[in-house]
């Protein structure tokens, strides 16, 4: 007897590290190489508060511009989903990244993508505003991974220890510094419509909801537009957005964009 219990309790044993071999949690997938939430060159300051749950830091600009109205932008790759949270979050989207990782981006004054879009790094999904529960303009920014709210890194480098007020640490972007093709310019106005090409019979694709950081590919010719006092018939071909906006609402002095080609 004293022999059969003994092989049955190294049956048990072997299981048992069977078992524990097949079931070992699988190593974490790596993490995108997420970039700050905000256009390229502008330095804001950020804080964690201590009621959060998860790890969260707001961000709010810290260069002498101001933070409601800035553009948000994507931090990775992923597909953009839309939400809201009246008592909460507000206007906020959600970026699934693949691999189990997620950032979320709260209180956005509005929406600059549609729901179930993919959306590049650099590309804006919003503008920074107050909805929800918030007391001032700020990006109230999150990276988790299954669901589980991650220490923030940027660049791969850790943003630990979070301070605990603004103004003691600043990040400096280099989001949407470009690599992709095109030159950089900033538009000015709101609600500009987006077209598939140069033409106001043109179907419109999206729409700039405020002053937003492009690339413009190229430029051409095309209907005469007359607004804000302007009139011009140059429109640029914008690299993120895939279609055509009038030059007028491009923030440059010329008609005819400089550096930039003919398409």
């Amino acid at each position: 007897m004293r022999s059969i219990r003994s092989v049955v309790t190294l049956v048990a044993a072997l299981a048992t590290a069977l078992t524990a071999i097949l079931f070992v949690a699988a190593p974490a997938q790596a993490a995108p190489n997420f970039k700050a939430p905000y256009p390229c060159g502008q330095r804001w300051t950020y804080s964690h508060h201590s009621a959060e749950v998860r790890l969260a830091l707001d961000f709010v600009r810290a260069d002498g511009g101001g933070t409601a109205g800035t553009p948000v932008l994507a931090s990775a790759p992923g597909t953009a989903t839309r939400h809201y949270q009246s008592g909460g979050a507000g206007n906020y989207i959600v970026i699934d990244h693949g691999g189990g990782w997620k950032t979320y981006y709260f209180h956005l004054a509005a929406y600059s993508v549609g729901s179930g879009v993919w959306v590049n790094t650099g590309q804006q999904i919003g503008t920074t505003g107050s909805t929800g529960n918030s007391s001032g303009a700020h990006i109230h920014y999150e990276q988790l991974y299954n669901g589980v709210g991650q220490t923030i890194r940027i660049n791969g480098a850790s943003l630990a220890p979070y301070p605990g007020s603004y103004h003691q640490k600043y990040l400096t972007s280099d989001n949407g510094c470009g690599g992709g093709g095109g030159t950089a310019f900033w538009t000015w106005g709101s609600g500009v419509r987006i077209r598939s090409d140069a033409y106001l019979s043109s179907p419109t694709v999206g729409t700039l909801a405020g002053p937003t950081l492009v690339y413009v590919l190229c430029q051409k010719q095309g209907d005469w537009v007359s607004a804000e006092g302007y009139t011009n018939n140059w429109w640029s071909k914008l690299r993120d957005q895939n279609g055509f906006i009038t030059n007028i609402y491009i923030d440059h002095p010329a008609s005819q964009l400089p550096g930039v080609p003919v398409c």
